[in-house]
């Protein structure tokens, strides 16, 4: 946590500048983050389904490939089973799928971890959002309390990226390589399979999600103009509509897959960025044995066939 004095000079100096700022603390990194993933509805007919829910291997793999650890959340616990899961991890990751994203589980316990993140992050307890494809439209919906996505044709295809003016220097992409970004801007390397996308236009009618987010990037389906990276103002929510974690991790062999060198450092910087911010979270499982019996490691993932668009997943009841 913050010393009272500390925050009151920062915010001060905020309001002087008439700048808004995200307030961080200068604390003691911690290099062992655990992020908690959210297990949605098994909707699809699935041969290979061993539970009702799942969580796509490549979203773990993921994150442990830039020093994270994984914790499953599960759908349909409580809400005090998910605060005491909240004061345990370092960082919720909202990955990409096919829910309802107001009615279903999944959406219900995105909404808790969001909420318990904003207060969390009000009082200086640094607690990061990522959110990928789906985990990107559930954190818009969560912000304007409305769904004011659109249809897109955009199922299977790698795009690359337009910048937004300054976006170079978000906080998320600020220290990306400069040939990355570059490559992320004329190469088609960012992976979309989603038919459901943020329109700018939408997005610039949105009085709350204007507020509260950045537009880094843009994309369109030669029809309308979507938003397909933005970043929080004031608070460490992150969101892609694309899918850095497909090109090291899915095979399947389909458009828009796409396995070059530039597209995996992408999915590397990505990652290596969620962690950093994940280090920056000071909170603990209050024993190590909850923390054992809490992580991915427990579980097996299921081998799903080299024409699924997941090759693996983790199934829970």
């Amino acid at each position: 946590m913050c010393r009272p004095v500390f925050v009151f000079a920062v915010l001060l100096a905020a309001y002087l500048s008439d700048q808004f700022v995200l307030i961080t603390c200068s604390i003691v990194q911690n290099y062992r983050p655990i992020i908690g993933i959210l297990a949605q509805e098994n909707l699809e007919e699935d041969l290979y389904a061993q539970g009702s829910s799942y969580i796509a291997a490549s979203y773990v793999k993921y994150i442990e490939g830039a020093g994270g650890r994984v914790i499953p959340i599960r759908i349909n616990q409580t809400s005090e089973e998910y605060v005491k899961i909240f004061n345990s991890i370092n960082g919720l990751l909202l990955p990409g799928g096919d829910v309802d994203l107001q009615k279903s589980a999944f959406s219900r316990a995105a909404k808790i971890f969001y909420d318990l993140a904003i207060k969390a992050n009000d009082v200086s307890d640094y607690f990061p959002i990522w959110g990928t494809c789906q985990g990107m439209q559930q954190l818009t919906v969560l912000t304007s309390n409305k769904n004011l996505l659109t249809l897109t044709n955009t199922k299977a295809v790698a795009l690359p990226l337009t910048f937004t003016q300054g976006a170079q220097n978000s906080r998320l992409f600020k220290n990306f390589p400069k040939d990355l970004l570059q490559s992320l801007e004329v190469e088609n390397i960012t992976s979309n399979y989603h038919s459901w996308s943020l329109s700018l236009q939408n997005y610039s009618q949105s009085v709350k999600l204007k507020r509260f987010y950045k537009v880094l990037t843009t994309n369109s389906d030669g029809r309308k103009e979507f938003i397909s990276t933005m970043e929080a103002y004031h608070y460490p929510f992150y969101a892609v509509q694309w899918h850095p974690e497909k090109s090291p991790f899915e095979w399947i062999d389909k458009p828009g897959m796409i396995h070059t060198d530039s597209a995996i450092r992408a999915s590397f910087y990505t990652s290596l960025f969620f962690i950093s911010e994940a280090m920056k979270s000071q909170h603990r499982f209050p024993l190590p044995s909850e923390e054992e019996k809490a992580l991915i490691y427990n579980y097996s993932p299921v081998f799903c066939g080299l024409d699924s668009i997941f090759i693996q997943n983790y199934y829970f009841d």
